[in-house]
C-alpha cells in the first residue's frame, strides 16, 4: 500500500511538470555523493537493522566453519557428530544448533551456527576446538558471531588516521616533591574515594583529590605508587597524578575480581572467574597480562579454576593469588607459576617458557622469589609415606640450575621467608615428633650471599611454641618472632651477625606480650607489636636498636596497621568489619598520637608506596652520620609550625573565653531584670543572698482521700 501511495505522488508531480514517465530511465537517475534527497534507500533499512540486531548482543553464538558438505540423507549424522563434540564443552540450547542448506542442491553449506547458555562457554569453545581436524579436508575454522559486526565496520577503502598533536601529560612523579616532604594516601568510605596529604605537622590531613563511585570493588597503588588502580565491571583502570587524577589508561576484562602489578610497573595482571551454566562444572577462569603504558594484551591464560588452584586456597574461588609470582628488581623479566608437578617460568621480551619448557618439580607445594636476583626458592612435601624426604630448593633463572637443597625430615607445614635485600632466606619448619600425635618448630636460615650459601638451624628453647608472626627487618640482618600461646604469647629478636660473629644470636625476649601481629618500620629500626582481632588493638612501639618500649597505646577494634613509605609515620584503622568506631588514626613512630578521622563504612586505607631513592648507600650513610646539619632546616620549619599551631591554640581558647564572658554577662543581665519578680515571691524579701535566710522544717498534714464502708455483723457478735 506505501509503494502505492509513493508511486502516486511520483505520477501526479511528473503530470504537474509536464513530463512523461514512459520516456525516463529511472535506473539511470545518480544522485549526488552524500546525498539522499531525504529518500532511505533499501540497503540503508538493511544496515538499520543489522545494526540494531548486532546491538542486542549475540555473544553465545559461535560459527563453525570447514564442516563437510554433505547431502540430505547425512545431514542427519553429520549434525550428531558437530553436537557430540561441541556439547562436551558446554550447554547448547534447544533447538541451538543450525545448519544451513542449499536449497539447490539439497545440501550443507559447510558451516552452522552453535548457540550456548552463556557467552563464556562460546568463547571456551572457540578456543579449544578453533583447527580442531575433523579429518585430513575439514579442519575446523571457529569465530564469534559477534566478530561479523566488526568486519562489517571495516571501511572498503583505507584512510589516512588522523594525526594529532602531542600533548605533554602531567609530570606522575610530581607528588614526590612536596615541598613539606610529605606523603599521601588512599581512603575508602562509603561511595567515596578520597585521596589527601598527610600534613601530620598541622595535625590533620589535607584534601588532594575527592571523587564518589570512583571504583566498584576497591583501589590499589601500583608498588612504586606511579598509579592508582580502580576496578570495575568492563575491567580496571590506571590513574595518576599529584592533584588531578586523570586516567591514563583502560583495560578491557569484563567482571574483573582481582589485580596484580609487576614490581616495576611494567605490566597489570587482571583475574576474573565464572560460573558454569552446569553446576557439576568448575568455574571459568581467565587471567590476562596488560601492558600498563599500552593497554595491550600480552598474554592470556584460560581454564578452569582447578587449573590454577595449585598450591593454595587463598583468593577468589579456591584460587591461590596472586597466580603469577614476578621475579624480584624493578626489570619484571620473569613470572611464574605452579601446576600440578610442574613449575612454569615465563619470560617477559615473548611471554613465552624460558627454554619452552616447564620445570619438572615432582609434588611441588609452594615456591617464592627473591626479591632482588632471579633465584626460586620452593617447597616439596615429603612423598612415598616418608621414604623420599621434603625439600627446599635454591633455583638460579633461567639457568634453572640447582644453588642449593636442605633435605627435612618428618615435615608437616612449611612457610618460606625472603629478607627484603635477599641477603637471608628462613623456612619455618614444622616437624612431627616421634609418636606424630604433636609437632614443634624450628628455623632454616639461608645466608644466601655468602660463599655456598651456608644453612643455620636455629630451634626455640621451648619447641613446642606455636609461630604466630615471623618478620625480617627490611634492609636488616634482624628478625623478631612471636611465638608461644595465647593470650600473652612470647616476643623473641633474633641478629644474623653481632659484632665480629656471623652466626646467628638472640638479643632479647619479650615474656607476655598482648600481640599476635608485628609490622617492622620500612626503615628498620622500630618496630610495632600489636593485638589484633580479639586483643582489641594493643600497641607497642619498640626500638630494636635500644631494646626499649618507647610507647604503648590501644585503637580499639584496630583492624589494620601501615607504615608510611617513610617510616615517619604509623596508621591504625577499623575498617567495616566492625559497625562501630570505623576511621582511622595516624601516630608517630615513636607511638604519640597526632590525630584522629572518623569515617562511616570505612573499607580502605593505603598508603601511596614511595620509589626507591636515588642515593647510593654511601650517600645515604654520609647523611646520616651529619644528619644535625641537614636537620636545622627542618628544625626550623617545626618551630614555625608549632608556634603557628600554639597561636592557633591561643586563639581558640581566648574565643572560648569570650563566648563564655558573653555568657555570663548575658545571664546577669537577665538575672537583674527578674529581679522584682523574685522579690515578690519572697514576700517583699529584696535579698538574693542564701545566707540571711534561715532553712525550717515544716510538717504539713494533707487529707489525701476520705472513703466510708458499713460493715454487717452477724447476730451474736458484739
Amino acid at each position: 500500500m506505501a509503494d502505492v501511495m509513493v508511486m502516486k505522488e511520483i505520477e501526479d508531480t511528473a503530470l504537474r511538470l509536464g513530463l512523461d514517465l514512459s520516456t525516463l530511465d529511472l535506473d539511470s537517475i545518480r544522485l549526488p555523493p552524500g546525498e539522499n534527497c531525504g529518500i532511505v534507500s533499501d540497503d540503508d533499512e538493511v544496515y538499520q537493522e543489522d545494526n540494531l540486531e548486532f546491538e542486542s548482543g549475540f555473544g553465545n553464538i559461535i560459527v563453525v566453519d570447514s564442516l563437510p558438505v554433505v547431502p540430505k540423507e547425512k545431514f542427519e549424522k553429520l549434525e550428531g557428530v558437530v553436537r557430540k563434540i561441541y556439547s562436551q564443552i558446554g550447554v547448547i540450547k534447544e533447538d541451538g544448533l543450525w545448519m544451513p542448506v542449499d536449497p539447490e542442491t539439497d545440501k550443507t553449506l559447510g558451516y552452522c551456527f552453535i548457540e550456548y547458555n552463556t557467552p563464556q562457554e562460546a568463547e571456551l569453545a572457540k578456543e579449544k576446538t578453533h583447527g580442531y581436524k575433523l579429518d585430513r579436508a575439514h579442519i575446523f575454522c571457529v569465530s564469534m558471531f559477534d566478530d561479523f559486526d566488526r568486519f562489517m565496520k571495516v571501511p572498503n577503502e583505507w584512510a589516512l588516521p588522523e594525526t594529532k598533536p602531542y600533548a605533554p601529560g602531567e609530570n606522575l612523579q610530581h607528588w614526590l616533591t612536596d615541598a613539606k616532604a610529605r606523603d599521601q594516601f588512599v581512603i575508602r568510605a562509603g561511595s567515596d574515594t578520597e585521596v589527601l596529604w598527610n600534613d601530620a605537622r598541622h595535625l590533620k590531613p589535607d584534601p588532594v583529590y575527592k571523587r564518589a563511585f570512583w571504583t566498584e570493588s576497591f583501589v590499589q597503588w601500583s608498588p612504586l605508587g606511579t598509579y592508582l588502580a580502580t576496578v570495575h565491571r568492563q575491567g580496571a583502570a590506571v590513574w595518576g597524578g599529584s592533584s588531578s587524577f586523570n586516567r591514563l589508561m583502560r583495560y578491557a576484562h569484563p567482571q574483573v575480581k582481582l589485580i596484580d602489578f609487576s614490581p616495576g610497573e611494567k605490566y597489570l595482571v587482571t583475574y576474573s572467574s565464572n560460573e558454569p551454566s552446569n553446576p557439576r562444572d568448575a568455574n571459568r577462569v581467565v587471567i590476562n597480562i596488560f601492558d600498563v603504558r599500552t593497554g595491550k594484551v600480552m598474554r592470556d591464560f584460560k581454564g578452569s579454576a582447578d587449573d590454577f588452584a595449585v598450591g593454595g586456597a587463598g583468593g577468589v574461588t579456591g584460587v591461590s593469588w596472586p597466580v603469577f609470582k614476578w621475579s624480584g628488581g624493578r626489570d619484571d623479566k620473569y613470572f611464574a607459576r605452579m601446576g600440578k608437578n610442574v613449575l612454569s617460568v615465563y619470560e617477559t621480551e615473548t611471554f613465552s617458557l624460558v627454554d619452552k619448557k616447564s620445570l619438572k618439580v615432582e609434588n611441588i607445594m609452594d615456591f617464592c622469589w627473591s626479591p632482588t636476583d632471579p633465584i626460586i626458592a620452593l617447597f616439596v612435601p615429603e612423598m612415598g609415606g616418608g621414604n623420599q624426604p621434603a625439600r627446599v630448593s635454591l633455583i638460579q633463572v633461567p639457568s634453572k640450575e640447582e644453588l642449593r637443597q636442605k633435605n627435612l625430615f618428618s615435615v608437616s607445614d612449611c612457610k618460606i621467608y625472603w629478607q627484603s635485600n635477599g641477603d637471608y632466606l628462613a623456612v619455618n619448619v614444622e616437624r612431627y615428633t616421634k609418636t606424630k600425635k604433636s609437632t614443634y618448630t624450628g628455623f632454616e636460615l639461608f645466608r644466601i650471599k655468602e660463599r655456598d650459601i651456608p644453612i643455620e638451624v636455629l630451634e626455640l628453647e621451648n619447641k613446642n611454641d606455636k609461630i604466630i608472626a615471623f618478620a625480617w627487618e627490611p634492609k636488616g640482618h634482624r628478625f623478631v618472632v612471636i611465638h608461644g600461646d595465647n593470650p600473652k604469647p612470647d616476643v623473641s629478636i633474633y641478629s644474623m651477625r653481632t659484632g665480629q660473629n656471623s652466626r646467628v644470636s638472640k638479643l632479647t625476649t619479650l615474656k607476655g606480650k598482648q600481640a599476635n601481629a608485628l609490622f617492622w618500620s620500612p626503615a628498620g629500626r622500630y618496630i610495632v607489636l600489636a593485638g589484633l582481632k580479639g586483643f582489641n588493638g594493643q600497641l607497642e612501639f619498640y626500638n630494636v636498636d635500644e631494646l626499649e618500649t618507647m610507647a604503648t597505646a590501644e585503637h580499639f577494634m584496630a583492624t589494620d596497621i601501615e607504615w608510611d613509605p617513610t617510616g615517619r609515620y604509623v596508621a591504625t584503622a577499623v575498617t567495616s568489619v566492625h559497625e562501630m568506631e570505623n576511621g582511622f588514626n595516624i601516630w608517630s613512630f615513636n607511638g604519640k598520637h597526632l590525630y584522629r578521622i572518623l569515617k562511616d563504612h570505612f573499607f580502605q586505607f593505603l598508603w601511596r608506596p614511595r620509589p626507591p631513592s636515588f642515593l647510593s648507600p654511601e650517600k645515604e650513610e654520609e647523611i646520616a652520620k651529619n644528619l644535625k646539619k641537614y636537620s636545622k632546616k627542618y628544625e626550623a620549619e617545626d618551630q614555625d609550625v608549632s608556634l603557628l599551631l600554639s597561636e592557633q591554640e591561643r586563639d581558640k581558647r581566648r574565643m572560648l573565653k569570650e563566648d563564655w564572658d558573653k555568657w555570663i554577662h548575658e545571664w546577669k543581665r537577665i538575672h537583674e531584670e527578674e529581679s522584682l519578680h523574685r522579690q515578690k515571691l519572697r514576700d517583699g524579701e529584696a535579698s538574693d543572698e542564701e545566707e540571711e535566710y534561715e532553712a525550717k522544717d515544716i510538717e504539713v498534714e494533707e487529707v489525701i482521700d476520705v472513703s466510708e464502708e458499713v460493715l454487717h455483723l452477724e447476730y451474736g457478735q458484739e
